[in-house]
């Protein structure tokens, strides 16, 4: 979603901050999923400069928006949240494509492979250039 959502913003000429993490500690500082970094080139992108990170506090403060891929992860950083304020700035990425159905974005190593994300993140790149602009 990082590198897409990066792409169409250098495209569009929008001054935009955009980064990604995760919940967990998990990957801290790898690059992404091989399958990931091949999809991405088959559009034109390279995500091969992408590093994994953990959520932080300070995302609150640094991001007007924080996406979410699954329940599990709005959940937690919800918990993180300290007011309502913060909570509001964190929806479910592909509500943007399929509006409060808060559908998670597929696991692309079970769920219809990294093609399938990519569509999919793709979409809801567009409508949240569109709909924030």
């Amino acid at each position: 979603a990082e590198g897409i959502l990066k792409d169409k913003i250098s495209k569009t000429g929008l001054n935009w901050m955009v980064d990604s993490a995760g919940t967990s500690a998990w990957h801290i500082g790898e690059k992404p999923d091989p399958r990931s970094m091949q999809t991405s080139l088959k559009h034109g992108i390279d995500i091969s400069d992408q590093r994994a990170r953990q959520f932080k506090r300070a995302d609150f403060v640094d991001f007007d928006l924080i996406l979410a891929m699954d329940q599990s992860n709005y959940n937690n950083i919800l918990r993180l949240a300290k007011n309502e304020t913060e909570e509001a700035k964190v929806k479910m990425i592909l509500n943007y494509v399929y509006p409060g159905q808060n559908r998670p974005v597929p696991d692309p190593y079970y769920d219809n492979g990294f093609d399938n994300v990519y569509d999919l993140l793709d979409r809801a790149s567009d409508e949240i250039i569109q709909q924030n602009t």
